[in-house]
């Protein structure tokens, strides 16, 4: 039987989202660094995931098991007051929207340039704006048109998405130079 080699490409790629995570994690348990928890990473950890990891199955397992873990950390720590079982409300558009962000990253870039990192930072960040919002409509008890409830939140949420955006920006300059930094440096983590 043979052992099946260690891929350092999947591994780095893989370090990259759980260092995401710990800095969404401690920036939610930290005075000092609680103010960049309004600049979330975690759409960039979505476009990069999509963006480098190859197969069907790694680009989305990866984000979306780190994000339900550490989701699941902050829903029994700090967020506990708005957890309805092990999540919150409407958790599962939130991950609908991861996954579509992944695959706007393996759709828009294919090819690392300054063009396609920016048009896939605007498209995460649309994507989040319209889709994350629906699971709490759907579970909204009030009895006007659905709809409406939806554009209310929409507009409420431009400038928490304005943030989503800058964290997006940052945290995606940062990973994806850095991983194309390293890609130079060690060519093992070129594709093969």
């Amino acid at each position: 039987m043979s052992i099946k080699k260690i891929n350092p490409r999947t591994i780095v790629l893989f370090l990259f989202i759980v260092a995401v995570a710990a800095l969404r994690l401690s920036t939610n348990f930290s005075k000092e660094l609680g103010p960049l928890a309004v600049f979330t990473p975690l759409g960039a950890m979505a476009l990069f995931s999509g963006a480098y990891f190859t197969g069907n199955l790694k680009p989305f397992a990866f984000p979306l098991l780190t994000l339900f873990i550490s989701d699941l950390v902050l829903s029994f720590t700090v967020l506990s007051p708005y957890r309805i079982g092990l999540l919150y409300p409407g958790w599962f558009w939130t991950y609908s929207a991861f996954a579509l962000m992944v695959v706007a990253g393996k759709l828009i870039i294919n090819n690392v340039t300054l063009k396609n990192l920016v048009l896939g930072v605007i498209v995460v960040t649309l994507i989040h704006w319209l889709v994350s919002d629906i699971g709490g409509c759907l579970i909204d008890t009030r009895g006007v048109n659905k709809f409406s409830i939806y554009l209310e939140r929409l507009v409420s949420a431009i400038p928490y998405e304005l943030r989503f955006l800058g964290g997006t920006a940052i945290y995606s300059a940062l990973m994806f130079g850095i991983f194309e930094w390293m890609k130079v440096r060690y060519a093992s983590l070129k594709i093969a």
